[in-house]
């Protein structure tokens, strides 16, 4: 299996210094981010968001594998991870993540869907790795 890798530098202090990150693949090229991209309202990315993005690309696609896998292609999966980030004693750090989610899946009845959903919650590889994080589902069929 291949290893992705990604880079990040970080110029000056905290609150004034910047960053930039970039991903090998080039999707990420020299992606700005700040101290106010991520503790504050900010025009940058942060690595909260970047979790959120790995996190949401994964559950879709074990959510899509598993309803597929049980005989119910999907027409499409949708997801938004949201990443909440907490001050608390010592600095911060990721409280939990909800994961939101709508699919149209032809055939399927709820019982079976929302099986799907939680398996693919407790399966996806980025889930596990973030295993230490209350993560949250809310998974509905849209017709």
């Amino acid at each position: 299996m291949p290893v992705r890798t990604a880079d990040a530098e970080w110029k000056g202090d905290l609150k004034g210094g910047s960053g930039l990150v970039s991903s090998e693949s080039g999707a990420l090229d020299g992606a700005a981010y700040s101290f106010r991209s991520r503790f504050q309202e900010g025009g940058a990315t942060n690595p909260e968001e970047l979790i959120g993005a790995a996190h949401a690309g994964c559950f879709s696609m074990a959510l899509a594998n598993g309803l597929a896998g049980a005989g119910h292609t999907p027409e499409f999966v949708r997801t938004r991870a949201s990443v909440h980030l907490d001050e608390v004693e010592g600095g911060f750090a990721i409280s939990r993540i909800r994961l939101s989610c709508e699919a149209r899946v032809p055939g399927i009845d709820e019982g079976a869907f929302q099986e799907q959903a939680q398996g693919a919650k407790e399966g996806c590889p980025v889930s596990q790795a973030l295993g230490a994080i209350d993560i949250e589902l809310e998974a509905r069929l849209v017709s």
